[in-house]
Formats: structure tokens, sequence, C-alpha cells
């Protein structure tokens, strides 16, 4: 009797844990970004791409409820920073974000006294995970971005003189810049025009010219997707067509309100994600994204996107339970991610300590007002 008691006691426990490691999970993100002023064309493609992958994963009747709450940052730090108190109120436990640079190395500050982990879609700069363990990136970093442009420039001999125009009051441009020009020596593209802007430029024909009158072929613009709008207008002005090549911040462009987007055409970036695959992930994302915001995604969407599956994924692996605060989950969640390989929308990918995310680049082209492929 005394054996057949023991095995029933023991069963039940078993069936106990069962039922505890089953349970329901209701996982309460938050998402951080500017969808008013001038970059709001990024978190508004975050925060859809975000929201996409949430309503999936709660759709998808798997016992896990992702709750995606939202905070315009405006694209300025202070602002980012009263958004992220206000999320946390809210009962965030982690946050996709925020969008951009600046603010993202502001809230990343926060979380770190805080202990709160970050994933952000966007922020490249590697300001933002500097000294901080718990922010981690989806995008690519800066210094990637650059080493990899000079690298497709001279693989695909896109350019013989090179002209670069870069903002040098903003980490994002700036990094990408010098990470370009150390891989351009490397590889030995010249550079026969280097010109700068701050935030508070308009004008740019000052620039456009100095690369026109130095002989450059190819303008690389490690820029955000205004000002390069801003270049290309000025080019035309002068009747300068060079080949452009710019980074995922030029990615929103053809979205820009009040743009020509025939002045985009044949402009090639770097970019994670490409609208046009043909993989079963991808049509059907992009399917779902033209439904509901009669747009194409961009990569920042796609890269929100990843972004959730990446967190629910490290949630699981960590044992995260609906109840968790965001400090008692944070070190489970930095140690989850540095064991999780997800394959989303912009790759494969596997993250190291430093918070920085691996997978492979992919070049595209303005081709018909839509990018595509850039092709062997």
């Amino acid at each position: 009797m005394k054996k057949i008691t023991a095995l029933v006691l023991a069963l039940c426990l078993v069936l106990g844990i069962g039922a505890a490691m089953a349970e329901d999970l209701t996982l309460t993100i938050g998402h951080i970004g500017p969808q008013t002023g001038p970059a709001a064309v990024y978190g508004l493609a975050t925060y859809r791409g975000a929201k996409i992958a949430a309503d999936e994963i709660t759709a998808a009747d798997n016992g896990i409820t992702v709750v995606l709450l939202n905070e315009d940052d405006t694209h300025d730090a202070e602002k980012a920073k009263n958004a992220y108190n206000s999320i946390m109120e809210q009962g965030a436990q982690m946050i996709v974000g925020t969008t951009t640079t600046a603010p993202c190395i502001a809230v990343g500050a926060l979380a770190y006294e805080e202990r709160v982990f970050m994933l952000t879609p966007s922020a490249s700069s590697t300001d933002v995970t500097a000294d901080k363990d718990n922010v981690y990136q989806v995008c690519f970093t800066d210094p990637n971005q650059g080493s990899a442009s000079a690298a497709v420039i001279k693989e695909k001999a896109l350019g013989t003189k090179i002209a670069v125009i870069y903002n040098n009051a903003d980490a994002y441009s700036t990094g990408i810049y010098q990470t370009f020009v150390q891989k351009a020596d490397e590889l030995g593209l010249e550079i026969v025009s280097t010109t700068t802007f701050t935030d508070e430029t308009t004008d740019f024909s000052v620039q456009v010219a100095d690369a026109k009158n130095n002989g450059a072929d190819l303008v690389f613009l490690p820029i955000y997707y205004t000002p390069a709008s801003q270049i290309l207008i000025a080019a035309k002005s002068q009747n300068y067509a060079p080949t452009f090549f710019g980074v995922d911040g030029m990615d929103g462009i053809l979205t820009l309100e009040g743009f020509d987007t025939s002045l985009a055409e044949g402009v090639m970036l770097l970019t994670p994600f490409v609208a046009d695959a043909k993989d079963e992930m991808t049509v059907k994302f992009v399917e779902e994204y033209k439904k509901l915001y009669d747009e194409v995604p961009n990569q920042f969407a796609a890269d929100a996107y990843d972004c959730v599956y990446a967190l629910v994924e490290a949630a699981k692996k960590a044992g995260v339970t609906s109840d968790a605060a965001a400090e008692d989950i944070c070190d489970a969640m930095i140690a989850a991610m540095q064991e999780i390989q997800v394959t989303g929308l912009t790759g494969t990918m596997t993250w190291s300590a430093n918070g920085e995310v691996d997978k492979v680049p992919t070049a595209m082209v303005i081709k018909d007002g839509a990018y595509v492929g850039l092709g062997n």
C-alpha cells in the first residue's frame, strides 16, 4: 500500500509540475519610438511590425498572449525617458525599443539602473549597448554597416571615385562613416570628397557641389531619409546623377510625404530585409502589412517584428511568468538571449554577450518606386 501511495504521490507531483510548465503566459512588452515628428516613419514602422507579431503570437493559441504597450518619443531623448517611465508604470516587463539611437541611449541608461531588458529593432550605434548588459540589438551595428557598405561597393564595382556626406552631429551617421572610411582604405576605394552637415542643415547645395566638382561617381550617404531626400533634390538641381548608396536609415524615403520618389530611382542601400523576397514568412508579413496599413513594410517594421518573436523565445527560455516584474527577469533574459537562435524576416540571428546580433546584410536598389534585391 505504501508503494502504491508513493507512486500516486509521485505521479501527482509530475502532473502538477507539467501543469505548471504548461501554464499560459501573458507577456507585457512596451514599444517606444517616434510616431510623430521628423522620424515618424521609423517609429510607426517599428510599432506596426511589433503589433503584427504580437497579434500573430496571441492568435496562434499556443498559450502565449502578448500585450503590446506603445509610447511616442518623437525622436527626442528627454521625451523618450518620459515614455519609458509611462510604459513601466503600465506594467511592461521588457521593451522593444527605442527605435532611434539618441533616445535609445537615454532610455538604456535608465533601464540599466532599473534592470529592465531592452531589445532595440533599429538603434544601431555601439553607444546603445556600451556598458549596458541589458540592452540588445536586432539591427546591425554602425561599424558593421560601414564596413559592409564598403565591401558591397567594392565587390560589385559600383563606383571608382567615392564622395561621403554625413551628419557630424549624429552618433549613428558618424559611427558608420568612420568604419566605412577605414574599410574603404583597406579595399583600395578612392574617397575624393568628404563633407558634413548637422541636424539644422536645410541646404545641401555645397555638399553636392563638392562631390560633383571632385568627380565622384558614387555618393555614400550614412544618414537618415529626410536629409537624403534633400540631397537628391539638390543633385537634380545641379544636373548631377551619380550612384547613391545608403544604409538602413534611408529606408523610408519612399513614404516621405511630399517627396518625388522618382528622384530615388536607382538609390542603393544595405538592409536586412527585402520586401519582394519570395519566402513564405516574408510574403505573409508583407501581405498582412499592406492589408492593415496600405503600404509596403520597410526593414524597420521587419526588425521590430523579429524583436517580438525573439523576446518571446527568450522569455520562454528564461522561464518568465505572467506576473514577473521586469527587474526580476532581466538577468534571466540576458542569459537566454545568448542561448537562443531565431530565424525571422531579417535573417537567422544569434546574440553575443555585448548585445550585438549576428546575421547577414542584404543590398537592395529602388527600382520603379519599390525596393528590390540588388542581385549578383
